[in-house]
C-alpha cells in the first residue's frame, strides 16, 4: 500500500471540499472495498478524507411518506430496520444476500453503491483493463467471461456491477442525495446514477469530483410481495451470476430488476407490462439487444428461469 495523508471531516460540505481540492483524494467510510483495492495498488489515493463523524447514520421518514437513509447507515442496520423489513422487504433480502455479517456490520449505504467491479481482470494488475487504466484494453474480451456482462457492455469493457443492495434500490425507484464541493446539493435518480461503460469505462457513476453522497431516499412503499433471488456459484460470499429483485402484486403485475448482467442494476420498465404474461415475455424485453459471449450466454436463460421462480414463489 502506498503512503497517503489523512483527515477527518466535520461536515459534509467540508468533506466534499477537501476531496475536490486535492488531486487523488478519496472519501473513506467503512472501507470494505477501498482498503482492499489500496492494498493491491489498484486504488492509490494520495489523501483520505474520513467521513465517519458526519452523523449521516439515521433512517427517517420523509414528508412524502417514504424513507431517507443516511449515507453512513450500515448494511446491518438498514437490513434490520423494522420499517425497511415491513415496507421495503426486497431491500432487506438483497442486503442479507450480499455479504457476510462481518462485512455488513461495517459496510455503509453509500459505500455499497460506490463499490467497484469484481471483474478478475480489473483485480489483476498484470492484465490490461480499461476500467483500471484507461486505454490499455480489455483482457476480459476474448478472455474468461463467464461472470461478466451480457447487456449494456461496450468494445471497451464487459465488467459487471456487483452490488445486491443497489438492485433492490433500483427496483424501488430510489434517489441518491449528494453535496458538492461548493455546498450545493442535488438528487440523482438511481436509474441514472450508475453509468454504462461506453468509451469511458473508468467512470462508474455520475458523481463529480468531490461530490459526496449524503443519503438515499425511497418513495412511498408500493406493497405487493417482495422477493430477491440470487444465483451464484457457491452458497455464501459469492457475487451473483444472476440476481432478480421483484415486487409482485396479487394480479400478477409487478416490477423486476436484475443484477449480475450489466455494469449497473438492469431494469427495463417497458418490459414489466408483460409480467402477467410470464417470465419469458418479460425477459425477451429486458434482454433485447443483449451481446453475450459464448461463455456467459447462459445468463439470459438463467435470468428468465430465476424470474420465473420468483413469480411462482409470489403466487405461493
Amino acid at each position: 500500500m502506498k503512503s497517503f495523508t489523512y483527515e477527518r471531516a466535520k461536515t459534509p460540505a467540508q468533506a466534499a471540499a477537501a476531496v475536490a481540492k486535492q488531486q487523488g483524494a478519496k472519501f473513506l467510510a467503512g472501507g470494505t472495498n477501498l482498503l482492499d483495492l489500496m492494498k493491491l495498488e489498484i486504488e492509490t489515493p494520495t489523501h483520505l478524507v474520513d467521513v465517519q463523524d458526519l452523523k449521516l447514520d439515521r433512517i427517517e421518514r420523509t414528508d412524502e411518506g417514504g424513507l431517507r437513509i443516511g449515507a453512513l447507515v450500515t448494511n446491518t442496520a438498514l437490513a434490520a430496520d423494522a420499517t425497511v423489513r415491513r415496507d421495503y422487504g426486497v431491500l432487506t433480502r438483497a442486503i442479507v444476500a450480499g455479504a457476510s455479517g462481518q462485512l455488513r456490520n461495517k459496510a455503509t449505504t453509500a459505500g455499497n453503491l460506490l463499490q467497484r467491479t469484481r471483474c478478475p481482470y480489473f483485480y489483476d494488475t498484470n492484465q490490461p483493463c480499461n476500467k483500471r487504466k484507461p486505454g490499455t484494453g480489455c483482457a476480459a474480451i476474448g478472455g474468461f467471461s463467464r461472470q461478466l456482462a451480457v447487456i449494456g457492455s461496450s468494445d471497451h469493457c464487459i465488467a459487471t456491477y456487483p452490488s445486491d443492495m443497489a438492485v433492490a434500490m433500483r427496483l424501488l425507484d430510489a434517489t441518491v442525495e449528494t453535496v458538492k464541493a461548493d455546498g450545493k446539493t442535488r438528487s440523482i435518480a438511481m436509474a441514472d446514477f450508475h453509468r454504462l461503460p461506453g468509451d469511458t469505462p473508468e467512470r462508474d457513476n455520475e458523481l463529480e469530483r468531490g461530490e459526496l453522497i449524503t443519503a438515499v431516499t425511497l418513495p412511498r412503499p408500493i406493497g405487493g410481495t417482495h422477493l430477491y433471488h440470487k444465483v451464484r456459484d457457491r452458497a455464501s460470499y459469492a457475487f451473483a451470476l444472476v440476481s432478480v429483485a421483484a415486487v409482485i402484486q396479487k394480479d400478477g403485475s409487478g416490477r423486476a430488476a436484475f443484477g449480475g448482467v450489466a455494469a449497473r442494476p438492469w431494469r427495463v420498465e417497458a418490459a414489466e407490462a408483460a409480467m402477467t404474461q410470464g417470465a419469458r415475455a418479460v425477459a425477451s424485453g429486458v434482454f433485447a439487444g443483449a451481446k453475450p459471449t459464448e461463455e456467459n450466454q447462459f445468463k439470459i436463460l438463467l435470468a428468465e428461469r430465476t424470474l420465473a421462480s420468483v413469480m411462482a414463489q409470489a403466487k405461493g
